[in-house]
């Protein structure tokens, strides 16, 4: 049940909301500006720096005093110089009084040789300490270079430093072709995923043995003259263990193992796709025996020619170079490819034909048995309390996924440690259940004394005609705590696992869905927006037994929409293939099926109304109501509760 508070103030409400969308998209612009300006400050003093430490040093070099030869005989003779240091054809010379000058001498000639021609007394000489340093070595080249080389370092450090604060996809233009498969080394036991691990899904991992076995002994397979499938591609629900089940096949062959999204493949630039995927499979045959396991391929694979998701060429030369690759004119006797889809109606025929994807194995949503066998493998490393029977909550959890489960145990765990316990129990489970199922419970939303009653009895009605309808699902729990998007909850789960669901349940379940509706009328002669979630289920359900499933007397059996809503055949979601008095007729029928439920849930609430009366009394007390106690309550009004067969074995057997 759903409660939404309307705004008084209207259009200054929505003028607000636009005004502060406004300022976001300001205040994000000026953001990014003012960070522009300021990386853009920062590069420039840092050049300034540089090139400051860089004229500094420059300066020092040129500062010094150059003298020429004769000078310099002159002041050894008059005993002013301390030394000199002879490199190369340069003279550095330091007088007595600390200061440096320098010089140059002829090449090829002694600096004794020079001084002796300009007449400088020996004793003069004698008296000058000279260090001669022969250049050599990378010092050298260093300091002849670096007025050339520092500049360059500068500059180019100054372009590193900008093309840093552009985080485009240019400085990727040399990898765009390459392929972005993540490996899996079949020595990494860490990562290692065998069919142990993988529980359910029993007619999915025979079909995959095979493939194990053809990678493990492909002679036993060639000699006969049999050619192992080359492609297989997993269908099944989002979180059926489809990722899963091919890293277990790569695990259990140890080969090496090249996942990638299909979605990693397509570009802004045409060309790139294709060539990734070239790169991949060039890469996944030096490494043969391989595994190539492409997910979401629908993302590339989709049917070409129809405009329907998006079409261009990118996408569809990285579909035709996939086609190429499985089953072109180069053989690939060790390369499998798998790929996992959820859409598989989507994908494109050429995918599908033998040669390329031979292989559909369809992974469906677990049992019973095998919810039971995906708990004990998710609580493998938690603690459990004496109380939790893994058992109960694989009944509790019909239409669950692997995914589902897996999240479920991990909400149990992190509910346990909230308390501060270090076992997790079976309260624990249950609550999170509800709480993948709904959402968090929103302890906040706390309901006026009026609006708790409004919610009680719409609760109530829900869960009277459930009990009282021979089709409907039996009753779990009822609360009128506020869960996710609904202010309360009926939880209803049948006692089996089913496949099919019939005309008189789905009926069932109309009318259940308008017990909240006919008891908030009832009650209050009034209606609230509760019920607006629980309308659009059962007029959803009411279309599709006339338009799907050919539950309708006066239609017949006939299909006029697909899985997906639209109309079949058509071309797109506007045009039909029937006419207008077809369409006119499905609305009759479909109000024709709602009205009918409408009377049996009238009839039904009328007639028991203490016991709406009582339960609803009841919810307002405590809130929750969990099976035993509800069942209690229909007892004491001469409500028989439905019991599964083995309890109503047991229950005969006590009598």
């Amino acid at each position: 049940m759903e409660f939404f508070k309307k705004n008084n103030k209207g259009k200054d409400a929505k003028g607000t909301e636009e005004s502060d969308g406004k300022k976001g998209k300001k205040g994000l612009k000026t953001t990014n500006n003012k960070q522009f300006w300021v990386n853009l400050f920062t590069t420039l003093v840092i050049f300034f720096l540089l090139v400051s430490t860089y004229s500094l040093i420059v300066e020092q070099r040129v500062s010094i005093e150059e003298i020429p030869i004769s000078k310099l005989a002159s002041d050894i003779t008059e005993g002013v110089v301390a030394s000199i240091v002879v490199k190369g054809d340069e003279l550095e010379i330091l007088y007595i009084s600390e200061e440096e000058k320098k010089s140059k001498k002829e090449v090829g000639v002694a600096l004794t040789d020079t001084l002796a021609n300009y007449e400088v007394p020996m004793e003069a000489l004698a008296g000058v300490q000279i260090e001669i340093k022969n250049p050599s070595g990378i010092r050298f080249w260093l300091f002849n270079l670096a007025p050339f080389l520092l500049p360059l370092v500068i500059i180019g450090f100054f372009l590193w430093f900008l093309s840093r604060q552009v985080k485009g996809a240019g400085m990727q233009a040399f990898t765009f072709g390459q392929s972005r498969a993540r490996v899996t080394d079949p020595d990494d036991k860490t990562n290692r995923v065998t069919f142990k691990d993988v529980a359910g899904a029993k007619e999915a991992k025979e079909e995959l043995l095979e493939i194990v076995d053809f990678l493990k002994n492909p002679k036993k397979f060639l000699d006969i003259g049999a050619r192992i499938p080359k492609g297989i591609i997993l269908m099944g629900a989002p979180g059926t263990g489809k990722t899963l089940l091919a890293r277990a096949v790569a695990g259990e062959a140890s080969v090496p193992f090249f996942s990638i999204s299909g979605s990693e493949f397509v570009e802004m630039f045409v060309g790139v796709g294709a060539s990734r995927v070239r790169d991949l499979f060039k890469v996944a045959k030096k490494s043969a025996p391989s595994i190539i396991f492409v997910d979401e391929i629908d993302a590339v694979g989709r049917v070409r020619g129809t405009g329907v998701g998006g079409g261009n060429d990118e996408r569809e030369q990285t579909l035709n170079q996939i086609l190429v690759e499985m089953d072109g004119f180069e053989p690939n006797e060790k390369v499998i490819v798998i790929a996992a889809t959820n859409r598989p109606d989507v994908l494109d025929p050429a995918l599908l034909r033998p040669g390329r994807f031979d292989r559909r194995v369809t992974i469906e949503l677990p049992d019973r048995s095998d919810r039971e066998a995906i708990l004990k493998i998710h609580g493998r490393k938690k603690p459990f309390t004496e109380d939790v029977d893994l058992k109960v909550i694989a009944e509790r959890t019909p239409g669950f996924s692997g995914a589902d489960l897996y999240s479920l145990m991990n909400e149990g765990a992190i509910l346990a440690a909230r308390e501060s316990r270090k076992k997790v129990a079976q309260f624990d489970f249950i609550r999170s259940i509800e709480k993948v199922m709904l959402g968090p419970e929103r302890k906040s939303h706390i309901l006026s004394a009026h609006e708790k009653k409004i919610t009680a009895y719409h609760e109530a009605g829900h869960a009277l005609v459930a009990s009282l309808i021979p089709e409907a699902d039996p009753v779990h729990k009822i609360s009128i705590i506020a869960r996710g998007h609904t202010g309360g909850y009926t939880l209803k789960l049948p006692f089996e696992d089913r496949r099919y669901q019939s005309k008189k349940e789905f009926i069932a379940d109309i009318a259940t869905a308008l017990g909240g509706y006919i008891a908030e009328r009832m009650v209050f002669n009034d209606l609230t927006t509760g019920p607006s979630s629980d309308l659009q289920m059962l007029t959803a359900i009411a279309r599709n037994m006339v338009t799907k499933y050919g539950m309708s007397d006066k239609m017949g059996p006939i299909a006029l929409e697909g899985t997906s809503g639209q109309v079949l055949y058509g071309g797109g979601l506007i045009s039909k293939e029937f006419s207008e008095k077809v369409s006119g007729e499905i609305d009759e029928e479909v109000k024709r099926i709602i009205d009918s439920a409408y009377k049996t849930a009238e009839d039904i609430l009328s007639k028991h109304r203490v016991v709406l009366d009582a339960i609803a009394d009841k919810l307002i007390e405590v809130e929750s109501l969990e099976r035993e106690e509800f069942e209690k309550l229909l007892v004491m009004h001469g409500i028989k509760p439905k019991k599964k067969k083995e309890e109503e074995k047991e229950v005969k057997n006590r009598k």
